[in-house]
Parts: C-alpha cells; structure tokens; sequence
C-alpha cells in the first residue's frame, strides 16, 4: 500500500515538471516568432528600428495637444478686419495650392522659431485642418512654445493671441481671436484655432485669400500680459448735508476784486469759497462770481483728481428762497488742472443788492457750500 501511493506522488510530480517545461518553451517560441516577424516587417518595408522609440512617442503626444483643451466657444471667439499687419510674425506661402497637391503625408506647415517675451513660439498652418481637433475641411492655425524655453521658476506662460489671414479683396486681414488667455506650460504647449475659415472659401480666389496665382499670407500677434504693479481703488462718499457759511461784513465798502472765506474741512480735504462782490472780468460788473476750491496747501499726489458735487447758495435772510447754483466736477491737485469750480455769473447785482430781495441785510452778505459727495482715491503702492 506505501509503495503504490509513492508511486502516485512519483509520476503526478513528473507530470507536473513536463507541463511547466513546455509553457516555457512555448513562450519563448512565441517572443521569438514575433521579434522575428516585427524584424522581417521592417527591413522588408526597408524601415529601420528606431532607437530613440521613447522620444518619438513623446512628440506624437505632443502633436496631438490642441485647442479641445481650451474649451474654446463660440461666444470667446473675436472675428474681424483690420489694415494693420501682425506684429509678432508674419508668414507668406508662394504656392499654397502646389504644397497643397503635393503633401500626402505632410499634413501642416510650421514655421522657424521667433521670439516674443523671451519665448522661442512657431506658428502652425494645417491648409486641409487638424483632424485631431475637429478641423477637417477647414484651414487651422495654432501657436507653439518652445517649452525648452521655460524657465525654471516660470513653469507656464499666459499669451493672448491674434491670428491673420490676408485678403486681397479687402486690402486688410481678416483676425480671428479669443477674449481668454492662453496658458501654455509644458504639457499644453500648442494653442489655437482648428476652424479659422472652410478649405473651399479658403482656395476659391474670389474670396480673396489666394491671389496672385497662389499666394497667400498668414500671421500672428503673441502678447504675454503682465500683473499689473500699480493699482488705485476709488470710493465715493455721500455726505449728510455739511455746510459752511462764509459772511461778508460791511458788503456795501469791500473794495478788492475778491475775497477768500477761512480754510474749511470736509470729506477729508481742505476747501475755501471765493467771492468776487462786483464780479469777476468775465461777469463784465452785471454779476456777483462765486467759486469753491481746494487748499493747495495740503498734500496731493501727482495727478490726483477729485470728484466733487456741491452746492453754492447765497442766504436769504428773510425767509425768501436762496439762490442756488450746483458744483459738480473734477478737481485736480494743484498743477495738475482746475484746483477750483464755480460760476462767473452767479446772481446778477441788481438782484443782490436789491435790499427787498432780502440777500443782504444790514449791509451782510451770508454766502454758503453744501457739500453733497467727495470722491476719496487711494493709490498702490502709496
């Protein structure tokens, strides 16, 4: 009994050592038949092994990266005409339509290196549409970057960009053009239009894309927009009507040409009202010339401006109606333009000094500001 059973085990495990063996052999036979048959394949298509296998793939990966990516819309995209030519590239074919011909495997056109923003870019025309971007039938052109070109410290790069399509017809070209930025880093490293303009509308020379035969011109406008560094937040401020009066004492003897009340703060800045009794010279003595205006003393910045609306009243002083005449303009700090506003021809003398009116009073003239909003602007850095 002991020894059949150790008979059993004896031939199962013989059994067991010729299957794996065969596996063996027979996978080797196949690695073998195929390395054989992929050699044969080549050398009879008189194609040698590639060695940098690894590299190539990487570019046609590379290729494949377009515009689906960027989720361009109808709504983004920017058409028009303009006379100005591209001022990044420029690209001009002599013999479109012979490239076009004669191309069977060649299915775009890319142009030499330039160098916008210390980036090496190319410009790229598919004539028949990149088909890996829905752009069959159509003429696609799309920006490449050099991502040898970034830097370590910048690992992508934002570009706006213009493409140009000369017409002839039109003497101008026609641009085409999304309101996103681009971003380019080195896994998206080619942007741009697979739709630009159908191949037909393209080649037929009536349209005026082709001319002269077979000529044609494309280009480019790459613009990398910066941060802004300098920046400036403006606020308005609506008051709760204040005022501030300024009298004349003894109207009826005050001599000079005009009069300045005391310095008054509101809003923030320094302010004084100018009065001139008989007129400033382009009230021509028929009028009383009424002003508010900034102390030019206090601190600007250069080129500051001020919103301001105001009112300019002369007091009533029994009971009547005042007269009043609204400010509102810019004030610019001193240097930088009109530092005061307000009117030559206020109120016309015969009314002022009409003592019935009730404008001046024992010989008192009360004129007054209302300030209804100032504008406060802060600039950064400060």
């Amino acid at each position: 009994m002991t020894s059949h059973y150790t008979n059993t085990i004896f031939v199962v495990y013989l059994l067991l050592c010729l299957f794996i063996t065969s596996a063996f052999s027979a996978s080797s036979f196949i690695r073998q038949f195929t390395d054989d048959f992929n050699s044969n394949l080549q050398q009879g298509n008189g194609v040698r092994p590639n060695p940098n296998l690894e590299e190539a793939h990487y570019l046609e990966k590379h290729e494949e990266i377009s515009s689906r990516d960027h989720k361009v819309s109808a709504s983004s995209t920017v058409k028009g005409l303009r006379e100005r030519p591209p001022s990044s590239y420029s690209l001009k074919m002599e013999s479109f339509n012979t490239f076009l011909k004669s191309s069977t495997n060649v299915d775009r056109y890319e142009s030499r290196p330039f160098s916008v923003g210390g980036y090496n870019w190319t410009l790229l025309v598919y004539p028949t549409g990149n088909k890996n971007d829905n752009g069959a039938g159509y003429l696609s052109l799309y920006v490449a970057i050099d991502n040898s070109t970034f830097v370590a410290a910048q690992n992508e790069v934002y570009a706006d960009l213009m493409f140009y399509v000369f017409n002839n017809n039109e003497r101008q070209y026609f641009t085409i053009q999304d309101t996103n930025v681009w971003r380019f880093n080195v896994f998206k490293t080619m942007w741009g239009f697979s739709q630009v303009i159908p191949v037909e509308t393209f080649k037929d020379s009536k349209n005026g894309y082709l001319y002269n035969g077979d000529h044609c011109e494309f280009g480019v406008d790459v613009t990398i927009p910066t941060t802004y560094k300098k920046s400036e937040l403006f606020t308005l401020t609506d008051f709760d009507n204040p005022r501030y009066t300024y009298i004349l004492q003894r109207f009826s003897t005050l001599l000079k040409d005009y009069y300045f009340s005391d310095v008054f703060s509101i809003g923030g800045r320094s302010w004084y009202i100018q009065v001139y009794p008989s007129g400033s010279a382009a009230a021509e003595g028929k009028y009383l010339s009424m002003y508010l205006s900034l102390d030019g003393k206090q601190k600007f910045l250069p080129y500051e401006k001020i919103y301001v609306r105001a009112k300019l009243r002369v007091l009533n002083q029994r009971q009547f109606s005042n007269y009043e005449m609204q400010v509102e303009n810019w004030y610019n700090a001193p240097g930088y333009g009109a530092a005061g506003w307000g009117y030559h021809e206020f109120i016309p003398l015969s009314d002022l000094k009409d003592l019935s009116k009730g404008f001046i009073v024992n010989d008192v003239l009360k004129v007054q500001v209302q300030m209804d909003a100032i504008s406060l602007t802060k600039y950064f850095p400060s």
